[in-house]
């Protein structure tokens, strides 16, 4: 058994290579192997986002305060809020991110292939975010 103390872990900011905007990254655990599940507690300032990105074996969030915004590539902009579970599937191309007046937190949840958990694609433009 392990507990992983609240506070033992640093907070950090998302690399501009990742996020558009302010974005806290809380990291929560990263089971050892051969486990290969990870997870983070994610906050974004209002009008920040991932960049496009794609996990080889998916994402859950489970939005925890806030309102935001998701999108799949094709797909409409769906509005999330707190208690809302999202998923997706490998490989499918997607963004995440604030409401463009709200903030909007979220805990995240991935779990590695081969050693990788994410591909960071594009940055998502103001126009495809949306006001």
């Amino acid at each position: 058994m392990n507990i992983q103390r609240a506070g033992s872990q640093a907070s950090m900011q998302g690399p501009e290579d990742w996020f558009t905007g302010t974005v806290r990254i809380d990291p929560l655990f990263q089971a050892p192997d051969p486990a290969r599940v990870g997870g983070a507690t994610v906050t974004f300032e209002p009008g920040a986002r991932t960049a496009w990105h794609t996990h080889p074996l998916g994402q859950t969030l489970i939005v925890t305060a806030g309102v935001g915004r998701v999108q799949r590539a094709g797909g409409p902009i769906e509005e999330i809020r707190p208690g809302d579970v999202v998923w997706f599937p490998p490989g499918e191309k997607h963004w995440h991110g604030a409401g463009p007046k709200t903030a909007m937190t979220h805990i995240a949840i991935q779990e590695s292939l081969d050693g990788k958990a994410v591909d960071w694609l594009e940055h998502v433009s103001d126009e495809q975010y949306g006001d």
